[in-house]
Parts: structure tokens; C-alpha cells; sequence
């Protein structure tokens, strides 16, 4: 369908943004900006704080509207300038102050953009969403192979600022994302308006989702599921550089994941269809804490290099099989909504609370300590998983309260 053109672009240049700034960012605060374990803690605590209120938030107003694609826009040239803005900080406060800022956008736009794609691929069938998110992978790595080649062949790149810092240029990921970024806020314009994606739900309709059993006992499913796994990966690497690794092992292990990544991705549909939304939420949780308790035991460059290729499992397990699994639970007059909350729960609280006592950890035990009970922990969550999560079956909206978009708001 030609209105899947524009939304892969969308997802390959928005996911590229996040290949520059996600694998790159930890570092740039422990080595550039010479922030402690703990107060890295802090920055990557306060995004999903203010994540908590802005993504339940900005859904609402997307659902109430029905101009979802309209709001992603917004959203979308806000992160931009945000990016930009976190380019010029340099102090701890500072930095929390325009990672804060980012986040009253920022936060938003993957739960939003994730509606706003299964509403357009509604009636594409299973294999779609698959497909198009692929992309996203697609510009993720090409963005994390292009960074530190980029970064290398500047002036003057490999000569060392301090004793700890593997690359002096690293800021300049700022301006990239920033420019990438953008380019997907003009893209999201384009995006259709009508049709399911313009739905409209009426005042109140949230309150369904109190109501919805297998809702609220999938976001704490989430809660815990994600607070084993962000401290983890926001640190890996900090991991890396402490298993003596410098910018380009940090890469090469990045391609290693994300070359798993692509094609289970793409399969998503067959993924789906044998072991459902809630059997992929189980492989997920499962496969990630075997990843962390191996990446904490094993001592090999060239083993652990390999363990991570577990990553790809963990990540489509999980992050498509939520998004999925609340689709099929959360009625559609709602998605926006639901997406928001799911993200406040587990990007917001679980980001929060992971990444504080990650950081707690690390500097008072050391990181290996981190993976370890990390892993156990998700092990654990895994073998329970069948019994906290309710079957998934797609709710069809009748939508007798639900108010289709009119022409001046579609």
C-alpha cells in the first residue's frame, strides 16, 4: 500500500537518529562529561520520569483529537530541537536540564509512532508492522556502523582529551541526531489522516483501561520485565570499556545484535501466528535474562562477543510483542492511550527505577553484579510469564462511542 512508503521512511530515519544517540550516550556522560555511575544514573532517570506524565499525556490528546499523525509531527520537530539542545550542556545540572526538556517530547513519539503504525497497517495483515519496524532496525544499524567511522575521520578525532576518554568528537552525535530527526518530523506529515488513525474517543473512554484486567496485569508484567532490562543495556557500554573495549567494540557488537535483529524482525508475522503475543513476550524476557547472566559469567572477548547475538531474541520478543499483545487487549478508540501508559510504566517507572539502582550498583559493587542479578531475575520472570499474562485476543471496537474524525481534524 503506498501509505506504508512514507511510514517506513519515517521508522528508518527516526531509529537511524537512535543508532547515533542509544549505543553512545552513556559513554559520552561517564567519559566526556565525566559524570559518576551515579549521577549517570540520575540523567537517563530523568527521561522517563517526565516520560510518566508526558506519554500518557500526549495519547490523550491523540485520542481525543483523533490527529494522531498531526501530534506524532509535532512531537517529532520538538525531539529535534530538544537534541539539540542536550548538544550544549555540559555540566550535571545542565545536562539534566535539557535532558529534561527532550524528555516532554521526546518521550512520546515511540508509543505514538507505534500507534500510529498499527492504526495505518490495521488491515494489512500480521506480517506488516513486522515488516515496516524492520526498517527501523535497517537504520539503527546503519547509523551505528557510520558514527565511529564518521568520528575517525575527523581532525584530530583520536587524539585523547583525557587519559579516560575513548573519543574526544563524541558530541558531535548531537547535531546528527538532531538532523535526523527532523528529516522524520517532515516525513510524518505526509502520513495519512483518516481511516482508523483518525478515530476519535470520547471523554472518559480512558477509563476503560482501569477496567480491563488483562491490561493492568500486563503493565505490571512490563514494569517488571522492563526494570531487568534497562539498567542493563542503558550500562552496556560502560560494560564494554570496562571489559577493556574502546568506540569500535562498542560497534562491532552492536552490528553482531542488530544483524540478528533484522530478519527475526521481519518474521515478526510467523513469530505471531505459532507462539502469539504472549509466547513472544516469554521468549523475550527469557532469552534477554539468559543474555545477562552469561554476559556477567563469561570472561572471553570472543564468547561474550557471541552471547550478545541473544540480543535480537530478547528485543522482538519483548518490544514488538508488547506493543502487539496491548493491540490485541486495548480497545482501538484507545491505542494511543494504552501505548502511553504501557510506555509510562515501562520506559517511565521501570526506566526510573532501574536506572538508579543500576548505577547504585555499579559504583558500589561493580557492573558485573548488575548482569548477574539481572539475569536471574528475568529468568524468573520468564517461567511465570503464562500465569501473570491473560490470553491475547483482539478487541473489536463496535465503536458506538467512539467518534469518527471530522473534516477540520482530519
Amino acid at each position: 500500500m503506498w501509505h506504508s512508503i512514507p511510514l517506513t521512511l519515517f521508522w528508518f530515519t527516526y531509529f537511524g537518529s537512535l543508532g547515533i544517540f542509544y549505543p553512545y550516550f552513556t559513554l559520552y556522560l561517564r567519559e566526556n562529561a565525566g559524570l559518576t555511575g551515579t549521577q549517570v544514573g540520575f540523567v537517563l532517570a530523568i527521561s522517563p520520569l517526565i516520560g510518566m506524565i508526558a506519554q500518557p499525556l500526549w495519547g490523550q490528546v491523540a485520542d481525543r483529537t483523533g490527529a494522531r499523525t498531526r501530534v506524532l509531527a509535532i512531537l517529532t520537530f520538538g525531539t529535534a530541537f530538544g537534541y539539540l539542545g542536550l548538544g550544549y550542556a555540559q555540566s550535571f545540572w545542565s545536562i539534566m536540564l535539557a535532558t529534561s526538556a527532550l524528555a516532554v517530547v521526546g518521550t512520546a513519539v515511540f508509543p505514538l509512532m507505534t500507534s500510529v503504525s498499527l492504526a495505518i497497517l490495521r488491515d494489512a495483515g500480521r506480517h506488516a508492522f513486522g515488516r515496516v519496524r524492520a526498517w527501523g532496525t535497517v537504520g539503527y544499524f546503519i547509523l551505528v556502523l557510520m558514527l565511529p567511522w564518521l568520528l575517525a575521520t575527523l581532525p584530530h578525532a583520536n587524539q585523547a582529551a583525557g587519559a579516560n576518554v575513548s573519543q574526544p568528537a563524541l558530541g558531535l552525535m548531537f547535531p546528527l541526531t538532531a538532523t535526523l530527526v527532523f528529516i522524520s518530523a517532515l516525513i510524518a506529515c505526509s502520513l495519512p489522516k483518516k481511516g482508523a488513525v483518525g478515530w476519535r474517543a470520547a471523554r472518559g473512554d480512558w477509563r476503560e483501561l482501569l477496567h480491563n484486567r488483562a491490561f493492568v496485569r500486563f503493565l505490571g508484567f512490563s514494569l517488571l520485565a522492563h526494570f531487568l532490562m534497562h539498567g542493563p543495556m542503558w550500562l552496556l557500554p560502560i560494560f564494554i570499556r570496562a571489559r577493556g573495549g574502546d568506540l569500535s567494540s562498542i560497534r562491532n557488537m552492536w552490528i553482531l545484535m542488530l544483524i540478528v535483529e533484522i530478519p527475526l524482525v521481519l518474521s515478526t508475522g510467523s513469530g505471531l501466528k505459532r507462539l502469539g503475543a504472549r509466547g513472544m513476550l516469554t521468549v523475550g524476557v527469557t532469552v534477554g535474562g539468559l543474555r545477562w547472566i552469561l554476559s556477567a559469567l563469561i570472561s572471553d572477548s570472543n564468547l561474550l562477543f557471541a552471547v550478545q547475538a541473544l540480543h535480537g531474541v530478547m528485543v522482538v520478543g519483548l518490544n514488538l510483542g508488547s506493543p502487539l499483545y496491548l493491540d490485541a487487549v486495548a480497545p482501538e478508540k484507545l491505542r494511543s492511550t494504552a501505548q502511553g501508559v504501557l510506555s509510562m510504566v515501562a520506559s517511565g517507572l521501570a526506566g526510573i527505577l532501574s536506572n538508579l539502582s543500576a548505577g547504585w550498583l555499579v559504583d558500589r559493587s561493580g557492573i558485573d553484579a548488575l548482569y548477574l542479578i539481572c539475569g536471574i531475575g528475568s529468568l524468573t520472570l520468564g517461567a511465570l510469564s503464562f500465569w501473570i499474562l491473560a490470553p491475547a485476543q483482539r478487541r473489536i471496537d463496535a465503536l458506538p462511542n467512539a467518534v469518527m474524525p471530522s473534516d477540520t481534524l482530519a
